[in-house]
């Protein structure tokens, strides 16, 4: 058995290595980031993908064979990580969400992350050991039945959860972000004056100076050429009003530059305004330990990764996503990240949940999203070469007749992570309160 101090000096490395650069460059930001993974078991597994796939790179898999080991996967999957978005048609739909660790690996990634995420918080919610187990054989039994589906039906494109097949909870989110309109989200993130609108200067916004304006200016034209010509809307559209510095993203985004960007939208009317945010890419926790060098030489930074991956993993994706790489600046040759900051997205409410058959009519459908985002990104799909098989067939043919074995299996995982992840996370805060993290010190520097 790892020693409590072997074991900090493991996550204190897999820490440094993942984000001593980001650190670096905003020490500020990783103290607020880590004083929230500090908080709470659940926030600290949250913001350690890094260290969850340097733990289980080094596992036997056996369900992982040459196709299985590389489909598309979301990279940071637990269960705050879905929750709705408009698809291209103007659908409500309810999915899988946040992309920025999606690369290709192997698909049991993803179900295990979520696993392992259930077991923490189930165990924040004081639920025993028994019925989180269940709520995680209630996910995989869904996921497996809806990867067989895709197989006997090779429909996942037009498969959604949406208004209309939603239930419960789920079904609530959808309703809840149906409410919202753009005219609310521009009232807050802008203001209106002599006819024309800007953005509302706030503690997490920064101007600009000419010299910076210009760099995001120009790749914010760049980007432009990566929108599909399929999801291109009239050039009215695209013509830039104002542009600021952002911060204040979570967990996962602390340290990374990001600006926002307010453009046209469909008409001149100050209504149909639209919201951009242009982020920088980070690099996919999964691609430090997957050694791929098809899928490394696909990609052209961060930015287009994430990109590349959302459109893969999300059928009928935003119709603004794209990428661009700064020339020039503070920011010169990095990649970012370009989409709708949309206010049609609204995460489920885990706090309400409280009881297992909640729970499970949610995690039910969990399951179902998990398996489309998995079997919709494959061959089938325009966006890249890399999948060039249906991975719905894969996935059926590495379980075949293994099936309760498999679910077992990761049952087993959940728990045993769930619980090595709440130990971590005392590990974590010890090391951090007593300044053993390099560069990011409990306590603000004093001149």
């Amino acid at each position: 058995m790892t020693s409590d101090g072997v074991r900090t000096q493991h996550i204190i490395d897999v820490l440094t290595d993942a984000f001593s650069e980001l650190a670096a460059a905003d020490p500020p930001a990783f103290r607020r980031k880590y004083r929230t993974m500090a908080a709470d078991p659940f926030a600290f597994y949250r913001g350690t993908a890094c260290l969850f796939y340097a733990d289980v790179a080094g596992r036997e898999d056996r369900w992982a064979d040459e196709r299985t080991s590389r489909v598309w996967i979301q990279g940071d999957l637990h269960v705050e990580n879905f929750g709705t978005y408009m698809d291209s048609e103007g659908v409500l739909v309810f999915d899988v969400n946040d992309y920025d660790e999606a690369y290709l690996g192997h698909f049991t990634w993803d179900l295990q992350r979520l696993a392992a995420s259930l077991a923490v918080m189930g165990w924040t919610k004081a639920m025993p050991d028994e019925d989180i187990a269940d709520l995680i054989r209630t996910y995989l039994r869904a996921y497996l039945d809806q990867v067989h589906t895709f197989v006997d039906d090779d429909r996942d494109h037009e498969w959604s959860l949406r208004l209309g097949t939603a239930r419960g909870a789920v079904r609530d989110a959808l309703l809840a972000a149906q409410l919202s309109t753009r005219v609310d989200l521009l009232d807050k993130a802008t203001v209106v004056a002599d006819y024309e609108r800007r953005f509302r200067h706030s503690p997490t916004v920064r101007e600009l100076d000419a010299a910076e304006r210009d760099v995001v200016e120009a790749a914010f034209r760049s980007y432009l050429d990566t929108i599909p010509v399929s999801k291109r809307l009239g050039s009215l559209t695209y013509d830039l009003k104002d542009v600021v510095g952002k911060s204040g993203f979570g967990i996962g985004s602390a340290g990374l530059p990001a600006y926002n960007l307010l453009v046209e939208g469909r008409s001149q009317a100050l209504e149909n305004d639209v919201v951009l945010t242009m982020k920088q890419g980070s690099v996919a926790a999964p691609s430090r330990v997957v050694q791929d060098r098809r899928a490394r030489d696909y990609f052209e930074h961060e930015g287009h990764r994430t990109a590349v991956s959302q459109r893969a993993l999300q059928a009928r994706s935003d119709p603004w996503l794209g990428w661009a790489r700064m020339q020039g600046g503070p920011h010169d040759g990095v990649g970012f990240v370009v989409q709708e900051f949309s206010p049609y997205e609204a995460d489920l409410d885990w706090s309400v949940l409280s009881e297992a058959d909640e729970m499970e009519e949610v995690l039910e459908q969990l399951g179902r999203a998990t398996a489309k985002v998995h079997c919709v990104s494959d061959v089938d799909d325009a966006t890249t070469p890399l999948v060039d098989f249906q991975t719905e067939d894969a996935i059926v043919a590495a379980l075949d007749g293994a099936e309760d074995e498999f679910v077992d299996e990761v049952v087993a995982f959940g728990l045993e992570y769930g619980a090595r992840a709440r130990a971590d996370h005392a590990l974590f805060v010890d090391a951090f309160r007593g300044g053993q993290i390099p560069g990011v010190g409990p306590r603000r520097s004093r001149g």
